[in-house]
């Protein structure tokens, strides 16, 4: 079987990570600096939005690929090794999540938290520990979408050189207006209107 990588043209890919096997990458994700996305077996997908940051190894086992749901942040020195994470999730730094674990949509997992295999998650989790445990419920939709927006944001900036994209008065603008456009989305999605 050959290799076959699918980047969207909108997506972005630092020069420096390292991206090997079948691995498709959606609509205005990134890939940061030094991350290794490697699927010799099973396939990786990275969704719309979905940003993996610094140093994070994504791997896959036979028949247990990698999902990045669309708008989550996957942190600096995560390992993401053949597991399922829904969309609108935060995992924190150096956290571990391990075979055929999942972590629901809407979820956070703690800093250096270890997911061991075929952890299961609920959407809306907060999840720590290592052992990690389920330890609240809670909706971090809108939370953890700001924080992929600004990832967005970074990464058509970087595609330009502007590697100061989170500083200055542009910055505050662009930031007061996309919280008033995802809390209006937001909001209107929890009213089901």
């Amino acid at each position: 079987m050959t290799s076959r990588i699918d980047i969207h043209p909108t997506a972005f890919v630092h020069p420096s990570a390292q991206i090997y096997g079948h691995v498709s990458i959606g609509p205005h994700a990134s890939i940061w600096c030094n991350a290794v996305i490697r699927a010799e077996t099973a396939h990786v997908e990275i969704h719309e939005g979905a940003n993996v940051q610094d140093f994070v190894m994504i791997h896959t086992d036979p028949g247990k690929p990698v999902v990045v749901g669309a708008y989550t942040s996957v942190t600096h020195h995560v390992t993401l090794h053949g597991c399922q994470v829904g969309d609108h999730c935060l995992i924190g730094i150096n956290a571990t999540v391990y075979n055929g674990a999942q972590v629901g949509s809407g979820s956070i997992v703690g800093q250096h938290a270890y997911l061991k295999d075929r952890f299961e998650a609920p959407e809306n989790s907060i999840i720590v520990g290592s052992p990690a445990k389920v330890i609240a419920t809670r909706n971090n939709r809108l939370p953890n979408r700001i924080n992929a927006e600004f990832y967005m944001r970074n990464a058509e900036c970087y595609r330009v050189g502007n590697h100061r994209a989170w500083a200055g008065p542009e910055f505050e603008t662009w930031f007061a207006a996309t919280m008033q456009r995802l809390q209006g989305e937001y909001a209107q999605a929890a009213t089901g209107a």
